[in-house]
């Protein structure tokens, strides 16, 4: 199999260490709220571990904050509520890339730091997004995986988070467009998009309906670890021959991982979820000292990821990118689903 967007080498490269910032107490006494999609997504948990405990050794205080459901009106009640708290910066990511616009700017005429990162708001909404990995580099290595997997023809199709998650539409807009783009993928056919609003049981149900209503499926593509989780152990658990990529943690993904009939699932990707967080908290932290304004070409250090350089997001607005997508297979899948 043709593992050619990120070699698995990169996972050498990964920052897994202690989230100890080079530059201790550079943000004492400033409060920080850290507002995520909904309870229970281990990616998230995993990423805000690193953005506390980052945060705290500079000096902060962070308060993890999580709306009722997955939605963007939860998240305007929550916005509604920490705006009038006194907070130096928020850091959140969206359930909604034009929903929160009014909140948001609400919160930044009031003084407060507005970064988001996993998944961004509109450029409006913020003064800068954390990316994990570059829009156009994920699509690349999605779809990649999609040809590869699937021989290269036949129908695929992919399970999403909700309809208005920015950062699973950037991805799945990026798939097209290559698609579109590039004749190497003229034998694929995206047949759906389908939405498991990142809740395990819509998205084995989801994944159920898929195989349904098609039947020579050969690929789902979930770049959301809930999605993936849920959609490989019905895979899995059914014998079905449709296969699975996406983007999911490796613990959640050990048992159902392997280049084999008995797998689900030949290899995914997904990137340095504590150094996702680590350079959050630090991205966060530098525009609230003003050492940044979130404008294009700044350049800052975050502590020992090293220095980075604010570039222009996709959609106009200003984003610093973590780095590439990690590949995780059946070589390297053991070792790294003791780390996460």
């Amino acid at each position: 199999m043709n593992k050619k967007i990120v070699s698995a080498v990169l996972c050498g490269a990964m920052i897994l260490g202690s989230a100890v910032p080079a530059m201790a107490g550079t943000a004492d006494g400033k409060k920080i709220a850290l507002v995520g999609k909904s309870a229970g997504n281990a990616f998230f948990e995993i990423a805000a571990a690193s953005f506390v405990e980052t945060a705290e050794a500079e000096g902060a205080t962070v308060d993890t904050v999580y709306p009722e459901a997955a939605t963007a009106d939860a998240q305007i009640k929550v916005l509604d509520n920490l705006i009038s708290q006194d907070y130096d910066a928020i850091c959140i990511s969206a359930n909604d890339v034009n929903a929160l616009q009014a909140k948001l700017q609400e919160a930044m005429d009031e003084g407060i730091k507005i970064s988001c990162f996993d998944s961004a708001t509109n450029p409006d909404s913020r003064q800068i997004f954390i990316n994990q990995a570059g829009t156009v580099a994920v699509g690349q290595a999605l779809l990649d995986a999609v040809l590869d997997i699937a021989g290269g023809e036949g129908q695929f199709a992919i399970l999403s988070a909700t309809s208005q998650a920015a950062n699973q539409n950037a991805w799945i807009d990026a798939m097209k467009n290559i698609m579109e783009s590039d004749d190497t993928y003229a034998n694929l056919e995206l047949v759906e998009v389908a939405y498991g609003d990142d809740e395990p049981q819509k998205s084995t149900d989801q994944t159920a309906a898929l195989l349904e209503k098609y039947p020579d499926l050969k690929v789902i593509c979930a770049p959301t670890t809930v999605g993936i989780a849920a959609a490989a152990k019905y895979l899995q658990d059914n014998g079905s021959a449709c296969k699975l990529t996406g983007l999911g943690l490796p613990s959640e993904m050990l048992e159902y991982t392997g280049a084999d009939d008995e797998h689900s699932c030949p290899y995914f990707y997904l990137w340095d979820m504590q150094g996702l967080g680590k350079l959050s908290a630090l991205t966060t932290i530098a525009l609230v000292n003003e050492d940044i304004t979130g404008a294009l070409d700044e350049t800052f250090t975050a502590g020992d990821l090293g220095d980075y350089t604010i570039t222009e997001a996709d959609d106009g607005g200003t984003e610093v990118v973590l780095g590439a997508p990690l590949q995780f297979n059946p070589d390297n899948i053991e070792e790294m689903a003791k780390l996460y």
